[in-house]
């Protein structure tokens, strides 16, 4: 739209829109005398609909220095007019209404750039006025620059329409919306979904967008193939006709991972689990010191140990978390930690016999065939011969020609952590990526679906806990490296404040826990209660926009997507309903 087309005859300030006039200003906001409470319904002017004192509505009022917009939030009688009505009220009747406003902003009366914070206060008398829906709908880029610097935005994101089906529709820059991360957050039938594949849909229309979607419960596998590679982990019940297994090696793993997954007891198990792993990184090294794939310690020659140990720089690598080792081997490499550090001779050439330990290992032995075996990471352990790698997928997104890379991990059970550990997996290997500046020039987003499952967990037992903080550290410096995060959940009060406070813009939906309302608050300075106090009211596909670059709440009608993510659930009129 051509912000240009807000200077009309009228200006922005209509008298075809006025509600009412300033009675009363304070620090908190405005009351205003409503001219049309008495009206049956609001006005229609040029094809759209204005409520002329509906509580909800964006106002505009006048001012000297500056136009301030504000939100109308309440609307009462006062006690002596309220035996008027009646049952029988057809809205013939003038009414002596008033109007509760909250100021919002403040509109520069030149370009029309809106800031957060009043410039100056209106004064008794002044004119209040409903915002024209064109000015509503330019609002994200108003706020940005304003009518004048309208003309170089090339890129912007089409994401809904002003609330009432006007037909004016709001357009964002992915800079605005992305560039300090953002959240899609909304109680379950929220529209959570329909808004993230619509933002799919835009940004896929732009030649060299890059999206990462992080798919928990495959309900994106609708997404067009022309634009997205799909590929998924194990056997999901519901597969894109197109989509590929890939698998997610053990060698993109860090020691903490797997101390986390194998969760040794006590305060023998986990030493020997470490210096096995230790031990195996060192036969990776030199394989051909250790033909047999692991090293034999009880009542054997340290030599062996020794000089693989001073070659080259292997002294430090063993101790490297990220250095890949043989997990086949580890409980055969355990068993032979259970000795003693020396021979009876204290000759420092062997080690010594077994030192009683084995036994106390005999659970840890167990857990480990349980998690190389187990099914839900089988992609890890006992991938499929023919699997592509996530290494090997992801280098090949970067250099081809499709926008949008979904990753489904809906066949990924909570077993052993396996959900949470496969997708904070990810986010590493994307933060890595990252940090070798592979992305400064074509940036990605990566969107987290259901991200409440993944961010913030701690697993293992409390001596050997592991904390997943991949997204965390993504959503703290991925920006600087290009890389972006868009999480979606419907349990914001499962999220921490540290990585909700580092969204640059919320994308609220429909919430009625009020303690995810007042996590939403905290973390967003930019709405406040009376503006949360909006949020469980929301229609379904509704949205409030709010955030760093968007100081002024506003809602947003969601468009339909092309293709509508598959987050339906069973009918029972149809089911039940049937007659055999």
């Amino acid at each position: 739209m051509d912000l240009n087309l807000l200077f009309t005859e009228n200006g922005i300030l209509s008298n075809r829109l006025k509600v009412g006039v300033v009675s009363s200003v304070s620090a908190q906001g405005i009351k205003i005398n409503l001219a049309h409470s008495g009206d049956v319904s609001g006005s229609y002017v040029d094809g759209s609909r204005y409520g002329r004192g509906e509580v909800g509505e964006l106002l505009l009022i006048e001012g000297q220095q500056s136009i301030l917009l504000g939100r109308l939030t309440e609307v009462r009688l006062p006690d002596r007019d309220r035996t008027e009505l009646s049952q029988d009220f057809e809205g013939s009747t003038k009414l002596d209404a008033i109007g509760f406003v909250q100021l919002l902003g403040s509109i520069n009366i030149e370009q029309l750039k809106i800031q957060a914070g009043i410039i100056s206060y209106p004064r008794l008398g002044d004119r209040v006025f409903s915002a024209p829906t064109e000015l509503i709908s330019a609002l994200p880029e108003l706020m940005i620059s304003g009518v004048t610097d309208s003309g170089s935005t090339k890129v912007t994101l089409e994401i809904g329409e002003v609330t009432g089906e006007t037909g004016n529709k709001i357009r964002v820059t992915p800079e605005k919306l992305f560039g300090r991360h953002c959240a899609i957050l909304g109680s379950t039938g929220g529209g959570k979904s329909w808004t993230t594949a619509k933002i799919i849909e835009e940004c896929a229309k732009h030649n060299n967008s890059k999206i990462i979607v992080i798919d928990a419960t495959s309900e994106y596998r609708t997404l067009n193939s022309t634009y997205t590679a799909h590929f998924h982990i194990s056997s999901p019940l519901h597969v894109h006709k197109e989509s590929t297994e890939f698998c997610i090696p053990s060698t993109d793993f860090v020691e903490s991972d797997f101390i986390a997954m194998f969760d040794p007891a006590g305060k023998v198990q986990g030493p020997k689990l470490r210096e096995a792993i230790k031990s195996l990184r060192l036969v990776k090294l030199n394989p051909d010191i250790f033909p047999d794939g692991y090293i034999k310690k009880i009542d054997q020659s340290k030599e062996d140990y020794r000089r693989a140990l001073n070659r080259n720089n292997n002294a430090k690598l063993v101790d490297n978390p990220a250095q890949p080792f043989d997990i086949g081997m580890l409980n055969k490499q355990i068993h032979q930690e259970c000795c003693y550090p020396e021979d009876y001779n204290k000759t420092g050439k062997k080690w010594g016999g077994e030192d009683g330990s084995v036994a106390f290992c005999s659970s840890l032995f167990t857990r480990v065939l349980a998690v190389t075996h187990s099914e839900s990471l089988k992609s890890v352990f006992n991938p499929e011969p023919n699997a592509e790698s996530l290494g090997e997928i992801l280098d090949a997104f970067l250099k081809g020609n499709k926008k949008v890379l979904r990753l489904c991990l809906s066949d990924v059970s909570y077993q052993f952590y396996a959900r949470e550990m496969l997708a904070n997996v990810i986010g590493r290997k994307l933060l890595t990526l990252a940090r070798n500046e592979l992305f400064i020039r074509k940036p990605i987003l990566t969107i987290v679906d259901e991200a409440h499952n993944f961010l913030g967990k701690r697993v293992g037992a409390e001596d050997h806990s592991t904390k997943l903080d991949a997204f965390e550290m993504i959503a703290k410096e991925g920006r600087k490296y290009g890389l972006n995060i868009c999480l979606s959940t419907q349990r914001p009060r499962d999220i921490t404040e540290g990585v909700l406070s580092q969204m640059g813009t919320l994308l609220v939906h429909r919430l009625t826990n009020d303690r995810d309302r007042e996590v939403v608050e905290r973390a967003c300075g930019e709405i406040d209660r009376s503006a949360a106090s909006f949020l469980p009211n929301l229609k379904q596909g509704e949205v409030a926009l709010v955030g760093v670059d968007f100081p002024i709440p506003m809602t947003i009608q969601v468009d339909k997507p092309i293709y509508p993510p598959k987050s339906d659930g069973p009918s029972f009129q149809d089911i039940w309903g049937r007659l055999n």
